[in-house]
């Protein structure tokens, strides 16, 4: 496993501790050799699905990074002893890590989403970040790929020249291709979710006060209620007890 060891298991799953400055240096530092590597942005259904489903645990335990994407995630790595622990969530990290790419002259490659979107992501992303050299995209049919795509596919990217390839393909869809395509993908993979869609303008992400107090899963929630509904009543709560058996034990252990 190539991941930092600077961490804390959450549920059972290692997440990173570390801040903004040390995911886009460490991803960068990958990047300008473009070593094939992957990073998961995990948050609350990440960690949950990866306690109950063996596979997706050995995808995030094997991720080269694995940053604390959900306010309570971070708020756990927090209560384990990182006290200033922030959130490092995937569409923040996309933005932040392509005004970087723009001024070190790396270039990116965005693999997901629809065609709509991507035309609108490159539009947002040439008006932000002007010299952000985009490699090139691909919008992946929602059906699974013949050896033969999947290859054509890897080739494309490989031979753009991109250092990093966000990939927007939802959980778990994205972190299980990432880890599929370690090794013959030679870039640094990092899944972003739902970026493509909120820095495209055709999904509306929570305000900001939402987002720095827990609460952006009630307002995808109240804009997706029919296919959420199930995944945060189920997951949500699975984390709180789960959460609280955990730090509960860590103060058994302490005092025994």
């Amino acid at each position: 496993m190539m991941k930092s060891t600077a961490g804390h298991r959450v549920l059972g799953a290692f997440i990173n501790t570390l801040t903004w400055d040390d995911a886009i240096a460490g991803i960068h530092k990958w990047a300008s050799v473009r070593e094939s590597r992957y990073v998961c942005i995990c948050n609350v259904h990440s960690v949950v699905t990866a306690r109950f489903n063996r596979h997706f645990s050995r995808v995030i335990e094997n991720a080269d990074m694995a940053t604390p994407d959900g306010a309570p995630v971070a708020w756990m790595l927090r209560r384990l002893g990182v006290p200033k622990q922030e959130r490092i969530n995937g569409p923040d990290l996309m933005l932040r890590y392509c005004r970087f790419a723009a001024e070190a002259g790396e270039s990116i490659f965005l693999y997901g989403g629809r065609s709509e979107t991507l035309q609108l992501l490159e539009q947002r992303l040439k008006r932000d970040f002007p010299s952000l050299k985009i490699a090139g995209m691909v919008s992946p049919p929602f059906r699974t790929l013949s050896v033969e795509e999947d290859q054509e596919i890897v080739d494309k990217i490989n031979a753009s020249g991109a250092s990093t390839v966000w990939v927007s393909l939802g959980c778990p869809k994205q972190e299980q291709w990432m880890a599929e395509h370690r090794d013959r993908i030679l870039a640094v993979m990092i899944g972003v979710g739902a970026a493509f869609d909120f820095h495209a303008g055709t999904l509306a992400r929570a305000p900001g006060w939402m987002q720095r107090n827990g609460f952006e899963w009630l307002h995808r929630l109240c804009n997706d209620p029919a296919r959420l509904w199930k995944r945060y009543l189920v997951t949500n709560t699975l984390f709180i007890g789960l959460a609280a058996v955990q730090l509960l034990r860590g103060i058994v252990s302490r005092h025994s």
